[in-house]
């Protein structure tokens, strides 16, 4: 990004980004790296940064951390993205049915084996960064093969998705969500980098008006979280935000589309009613009224208003909300997962899926 920023925003940023660098990546190659199964930790802890008991490994959690070493700068990190890359093919490749079993148990045994649209998104979006950095031609072939086997088995006759499938594909377990959808879109915005973009920009499009028909909310202009056919609805401000740095990132796919038109009120709308005014925390839900529905704040919603801030140009507002996210949500050991709607530390233990989020927040905001 050219803007020109202030230095007080460009100190800021460059603290945020010392930390990810200084604290947050080698946390998961060193406390957060089971060695002996090649695969990060599912979480630590909060005070110690020490592992948690471990009862499972996903498939996303895994696709997720080498999206992160996969764009990482150092060397020690795209080694690292090798090991990872490994062990998610080695894990949790479906060799009898093609596709990616959810989840593994502590001894690597399949523990969960359903077709998880949410899972195979994020395989092809970490296959993408991952062909990017090291060239390895498995990398993309994964990655293309991931994509067509979601567009054979995931999508409906109607151009929906549903949510997630039996292991042998012969029956829908989830309908159509919005957010599998939404991380669908970024894993094909990323590999149509990398492979085919005419191909890809052809199924974004009809994406994103199938999102436009099937979760944007006429009243607020809002995506909801389930069909908005449903009753008692659910808008995650966290969402819209990410949904617009997504479509705004792509132009020439998506610009003259209902869904991208809409995202710039939608998002107004979430920053009135979702975002507090004193702390620039970003709540977690609210009902399609604008009252509350859950008051946590979650550092990935955080993260992403920060992503929305930047892409839209409000570099004033991006300067408050950072100094607020470097204070409240990260400390010299790591980071504060959730704070309840008093400020108060809400779940105690560090994801492994978390620095996925900040690594994507800190590659969007402007250059220092």
């Amino acid at each position: 990004m050219a803007t020109s920023i202030s230095s007080e925003l460009s100190h800021t940023i460059r603290a945020l980004r010392q930390h990810f660098s200084d604290v947050v990546l080698p946390l998961w190659v060193g406390p957060g790296f089971n060695e002996r199964m090649a695969l990060p930790y599912e979480a630590l802890a909060g005070d110690t940064g020490l592992p948690l008991p471990v009862q499972r490994y996903r498939a996303m959690a895994c696709a997720r951390q080498l999206y992160v070493y996969a764009t990482a700068p150092k060397a020690e990190h795209a080694s690292h993205a090798d090991r990872l890359f490994d062990a998610l093919v080695r894990h949790f490749r479906d060799a009898q049915h093609g596709g990616w079993r959810y989840s593994i148990d502590a001894e690597g045994l399949p523990l969960d084996d359903t077709q998880d649209l949410y899972t195979h998104a994020f395989v092809v979006f970490a296959c993408a960064a991952y062909f990017e950095r090291s060239r390895r031609a498995e990398a993309r072939q994964t990655m293309l093969q991931t994509a067509q086997q979601i567009e054979l088995h995931f999508r409906r006759a109607d151009g929906r998705y549903h949510a997630a499938m039996s292991p042998d594909w012969m029956h829908a377990t989830a309908g159509p969500a919005q957010n599998p959808v939404m991380h669908l879109t970024e894993a094909y915005l990323a590999a149509s980098r990398v492979a085919e973009p005419a191909w890809f920009a052809h199924i974004l499009r009809n994406m994103a008006q199938g999102v436009a028909e099937t979760f944007l909310h006429a009243p607020t202009l809002c995506i909801t979280e389930a069909p908005v056919a449903r009753t008692d609805l659910v808008i995650e401000p966290g969402h819209q935000f990410e949904w617009f740095v997504l479509l705004n990132s792509a132009p020439a796919v998506f610009s003259d589309l209902e869904l991208a038109l809409a995202l710039p009120r939608g998002c107004a709308w979430a920053r009135e009613h979702g975002v507090a005014s004193e702390t620039a925390g970003v709540c977690a839900a609210l009902h399609e009224d604008g009252r509350m529905s859950d008051a946590t704040q979650r550092i990935w919603a955080q993260a992403e208003y920060a992503r929305y801030l930047a892409a839209s140009g409000d570099l004033s507002a991006l300067l408050q909300q950072l100094r607020q996210f470097h204070d409240r949500f990260l400390h010299p050991r790591g980071w504060r997962e959730c704070l309840n709607a008093k400020g108060e530390l809400a779940r105690v233990d560090m994801p492994s899926t978390t620095p996925y989020h900040l690594a994507t927040c800190y590659a969007a905001l402007p250059a220092t």
